[in-house]
Parts: C-alpha cells; sequence; structure tokens
C-alpha cells in the first residue's frame, strides 16, 4: 500500500473481505478480523490471538491498528462521564456518557475542533484542526461501551466536538460500521445526527440513511442567526426550512429544532413568534437547550421561568416542545462546553 495507512477500525466488512484475498488469506479470516475489531473491546492487533501470525503481521504492515485510549475519565455530581480519548498521532477529544432515568446517551465528536464558529459553543474557540477517521469515530464507541459497562448504551448522538455533516463522508462509514451485523449491531433509530444547517448534506444524509436528524437553530431570522451561526450566510433560514420541508423523513418521525436559550438574545416575544413560523411549516420537536457558559463567553443563560414561558408559547401553538436539562456542568461536559483540545 502507498501513501498515509488508513485506520483498520476504518474498514467495512467487505473491504476486510477484498484485503484478506488481495493477501492470499483465507475467506473466513475476514469475519474473524471484523469479530476481533468490533466485538471485542479495542486491543492492540498482536492481543488477536486466533489469527495467524502471518495475518497480524500483515495487518500491522498494511494498517494503522494503534487503538485510541481513554487518557482522563470525569465524573459530574449527577452521574455524567466525559472522557478524553488520545488518537494515534496525539490529537484529543472528548465524548460524554448521559444518564438518565433508563437510558445512558453517548455524545460523539466527529472532528477535532470545528470550523462552524457558533458564538454560544466552546469548540468554536479551537478552530477546525482535523476530521476524524470512521475508526475513530467507531472507537468513541467501543470505548464507551466499554466504560458504561455492565450498563448497556441506549442512545447515540453527534452533538460532540465538530459539525458531522462537514466530514460526510467519514461519518458515513461510521454510521455503516456502527449499524451493521458484523459491526456494533447498533439500530439506526437509536443513533442521531445533529447539524448546523449544511443543505446539500442534509438532504444527503436523509436519502442515505434512516437515523434521526436534529437541526441547531437557536435563531429564527436571519439577521440573528448570521451573528451567532456564521453558516447563516451560505446557507439562510429559506434554505435551511426549505431543505427540512422536503427531506424525506418516515411520518412517524420528526426532526429535532434546537434551539440554544440566551438571555436577551433569541428569549424575546419576537423570537417566540418567529419560531412558531418557521415551525408551522415543519414536521418537528423543539428541545430548548439552556445555554451552558465558557470561559470566554459574554453570554448568559436565559432565566428558567423565562424558558418556561418560551415553552409554554409553543405549546400553545401546538408545536412539541421541551426543554433540555443540562448534566455534566461541573465538569464541562455540557451542551456547548467541549473544548479539550484546547488544553
Amino acid at each position: 500500500m502507498t501513501g498515509p495507512k488508513q485506520n483498520v477500525r476504518s474498514q467495512t466488512l467487505e473491504q476486510i473481505k477484498e484485503w484478506t484475498a488481495s493477501r492470499g488469506f483465507d475467506g473466513y479470516r475476514a469475519s474473524q478480523v471484523a469479530g476481533w475489531l468490533y466485538n471485542r473491546p479495542l486491543t492492540e492487533i498482536d492481543n488477536m490471538q486466533n489469527l495467524p501470525t502471518d495475518l497480524r503481521a500483515a495487518l500491522e504492515e498494511d494498517f494503522d491498528a494503534r487503538p485510541a485510549k481513554i487518557v482522563t475519565l470525569d465524573t459530574s455530581e449527577d452521574g455524567t462521564r466525559k472522557f478524553l480519548t488520545e488518537l494515534a498521532d496525539a490529537k484529543v477529544v472528548e465524548s460524554v456518557l448521559i444518564p438518565r432515568e433508563e437510558r445512558i446517551t453517548l455524545c460523539i465528536s466527529s472532528q477535532v475542533g470545528c470550523a462552524m464558529d457558533c458564538d454560544f459553543c466552546a469548540t468554536a474557540t479551537l478552530g477546525l484542526a482535523r476530521n476524524l477517521e470512521p475508526g475513530e469515530i467507531v472507537s468513541q464507541v467501543m470505548l464507551a461501551r466499554d466504560v458504561a459497562a455492565p450498563a448497556p448504551l441506549t442512545n447515540y448522538v453527534f452533538m460532540g466536538m465538530g459539525e458531522p455533516l462537514a466530514n460526510y463522508d467519514r461519518l458515513m462509514r461510521s454510521i455503516d460500521i456502527m449499524t451493521a451485523r458484523w459491526g456494533l449491531g447498533i439500530s439506526p433509530r437509536r443513533i442521531t445526527v445533529s447539524t448546523v444547517g449544511l443543505v446539500p448534506q442534509m438532504k444527503r444524509l436523509a436519502r442515505e440513511t434512516s437515523v434521526n436528524i436534529a437541526l441547531s437553530l437557536s435563531a429564527a431570522r436571519d439577521d440573528l442567526r448570521d451573528q451567532l451561526m456564521p453558516i447563516n450566510k451560505k446557507y439562510p433560514l429559506s434554505e435551511v426550512i426549505g431543505a427540512c420541508e422536503t427531506l424525506e423523513i418516515p411520518k412517524r418521525k420528526r426532526i429535532t429544532i434546537e434551539y440554544v436559550m440566551l438571555d436577551g438574545v433569541n428569549d424575546t416575544d419576537r423570537d417566540v413568534d418567529d419560531l412558531v413560523g418557521l415551525c408551522r411549516r415543519l414536521r418537528v420537536k423543539v428541545n430548548l437547550i439552556p445555554f451552558n457558559t465558557f470561559p470566554g463567553s459574554d453570554f448568559r443563560c436565559t432565566l428558567d421561568g423565562r424558558i418556561e414561558e418560551f415553552q409554554e408559547a409553543l405549546l400553545s401553538h401546538n408545536i412539541h416542545a421541551t426543554v433540555r436539562k443540562s448534566r455534566g456542568q461541573d465538569i464541562q461536559a455540557a451542551c456547548g462546553q467541549l473544548a479539550a483540545a484546547s488544553r
């Protein structure tokens, strides 16, 4: 092979079959390799003991097989756990395990840093270092399963560091591996991908997968969203909402609208009216997210009473609206607070 080695955990079963055939190994070895890569805890190639020595050597020769590893694990008073994962090139990303009643949700990162520059997000302060490879995304899930054990993970949200749809092809490969029977065996209905509104990729995602889609909105008029989320200058609300109207979403599903509540910025009566106007055009549910502060931010969270009023106003227009409870604030693990790469 020429060029940089591919991450061994970025390979689908079909690709592993092609590789084993090209190397002259028996066909059944591909399933054995996939089993070691995806159905067991992360490990070094040398530890895959039922693979012959020459097969293990070939894997080491042709692929980057160094497993990601957790370097720090913080636990919040509310049970939320944030872990810092070190990648093969020493870059780091954060992932978060969020327990709630009978569910444990994993918040997954898709990039090291982020280029979207949203004003209310700590990750934006990092800029974009690079995209994550599919294997690096999948490895977060595998590490999280070990951390959560024996309790099973129930939900998976691409709401960590980065804009998932800006890393579209690698995201799709990771979803393929996560949902395949030979991979991690996760139902697509358990996976949610959040985006700031990259219109072409949103349309592709709806066509090519059956995962859930969440749109980070946080302002319902262009002048304000231009300030808060610069991507709006490229894909204004008319395009984003227009795309949502045409997405191939099953009737039983809704798009989630994520709306970060910023005191005195996007929580006025006018903002309610603007949001109602947009939501009436769509089959959506609105998730109101209290702003979580981070160093250097001048924003404040909308007061609890006002958030309740905002929610009630949406409900009065028959718009399904919930308020997300902030989790993990004491360990900087809440929504919008992930900025580990700045350390």
